[in-house]
């Protein structure tokens, strides 16, 4: 991420810009610093980091590749954008490894990266990483027991809570049971103990 420096923020934001082949609405920006100026603005300046997309693609690409050269690791990556989500697919000789038992290495990944890239462009990012479509398959398996439970729920009218799983999986139940008539949801527990719990709400239609 580059530091920049100007007598305003939209002057640091034109010149980025154009450096970086994209639009001013492209562009995030982090103030260090900003000094007042005196008679006619004399003095006034601004210092401000400014990254694009562009920048975190390539941040999330050579962060990967740093990675897995440390753990002597062939691994190609591929990141595409998808809404608000970094989608990042990898490719190794053995996925296995990469993936782990009960795909928690996998997660171990993208817990790490994820901190990595909130702490270097101070935002938060929604970044998916996947292995031979892993986490796609999973989300299929998830989406189709919490149906069944949901309908469950739904003729007992007793609630039921699904067992622990991690924040991507959870987001992908809430969204999925989120417009499914007298279900609500909700997420409970800490740690590696977070859960969804699936209840009954007479008042949804």
């Amino acid at each position: 991420m580059k530091e920049y420096t100007g007598k305003t923020i939209e002057d640091i934001l034109e010149i980025a810009s154009k450096e970086k082949g994209v639009s001013v609405d492209e562009l995030n920006y982090f103030i260090k610093e900003e000094k007042e100026g005196l008679i006619f603005n004399l003095g006034k300046k601004v210092v401000a980091e400014v990254y694009s997309e562009k920048d975190v693609v390539n941040f999330l690409k050579n962060y990967l590749d740093t990675f897995f050269n440390g753990l002597d690791l062939k691994v190609d990556v591929d990141i595409t954008k998808d809404n608000d989500c970094f989608r990042i697919l990898l490719n190794a000789d053995n996925n296995a490894i990469l993936i782990g038992k009960n795909g928690q290495t996998l997660e171990a990944i993208n817990s790490v990266l994820k901190g990595a890239a909130s702490s270097q462009f101070r935002k938060r990012y929604h970044i998916l990483v996947d292995i031979n479509n892993y986490k796609t398959d999973r989300y299929d398996k998830i989406k189709g027991i919490a149906y069944r439970v949901a309908k469950s729920v739904q003729k007992s009218h007793v609630s039921a809570t699904l067992d622990p799983m991690p924040s991507d999986e959870r987001r992908v139940i809430h969204n999925f049971l989120s417009e499914m008539a007298n279900i609500r949801t909700e997420s409970e527990g800490d740690g590696r103990g977070r859960r969804v719990k699936i209840i009954y709400d007479a008042n949804k239609e």
